[in-house]
């Protein structure tokens, strides 16, 4: 039997995506709430209280990003050393907080076995961390992902498109022919800019609609002919 016949699903060009690239924090795993409570204990540690609007702002953002977020809401004058200090704390608070274990957005843990099973090539693409993504890793399944990349591992992180770009490179295919899948406005920005298709399934702050965007509830009962559906809504959009 022809490849083409037994895995339809990365084959099709014009239907389908050639892969699916998936957001870790907020997507995949329910670890904004741990973000929020590390987020916190770092700027109580730095001597202020985290403003809810700059918490936010940091949803789905990089580490240098959420530095200067931090530093400004707190009203502290920008020092290299002083944010090398506070990622390393930061960065130790987070991963004590996910060796206490981390939760599933609700149906992603289904809906990483339907796309694999379908027969798309995956990546993970995070603005997490190597180290504290090595340890979601352990959880999430490491085989599911022929790529990850990692906040740490591009020039410049979500919401600039170079995380995307690296995973599409990875896998060997064009960003434009990829769907993404996404909860923030930061992530949906980069995944934007990079080209390509954008599943919105928010988490914890609304996404606002945008050209190339389709919404999801949430990621419960998603199936093949939804991912196709997503990735050819979103290309129209994109294109009208």
């Amino acid at each position: 039997m022809p490849d083409e016949a037994r895995r339809p699903g990365p084959r099709t060009s014009a239907g389908s995506p050639k892969a699916v690239l998936w957001d870790m924090d907020g997507t995949l795993l329910d670890s904004e709430k741990i973000w929020t409570i590390s987020l916190a204990d770092t700027a109580r540690w730095l001597g202020g209280e985290l403003s809810t609007r700059a918490r936010e702002d940091m949803v789905g953002s990089n580490m240098a990003r959420t530095l200067v977020i931090m530093f400004d809401d707190l009203g502290l004058p920008p020092d290299p050393d002083r944010h090398t200090a506070t990622a390393e704390f930061l960065t130790a608070r987070t991963g004590e907080l996910f060796r206490e274990g981390l939760v599933w957005r609700p149906g992603a843990q289904e809906a990483l076995r339907t796309v694999r099973e379908a027969g798309w090539p995956m990546a993970l693409v995070t603005n997490t961390e190597r180290a504290l993504t090595e340890m979601a890793l352990d959880g999430i399944g490491r085989e599911h992902f022929t790529a990850t990349v990692c906040g740490d591992e591009v020039p410049r992180g979500k919401p600039d498109p170079d995380p995307y770009l690296r995973a599409a490179e990875l896998l060997g295919v064009d960003a434009a022919d990829c769907l993404a899948v996404e909860d923030s406005p930061t992530g949906a920005l980069a995944a934007g800019r990079a080209g390509a298709a954008v599943l919105v399934v928010p988490c914890d702050v609304p996404v606002p609609h945008a050209p190339g965007r389709f919404h999801r509830e949430s990621l419960v009962g998603l199936t093949p002919a939804e991912v196709r559906l997503a990735y050819t809504r979103a290309r129209a959009d994109r294109a009208a």
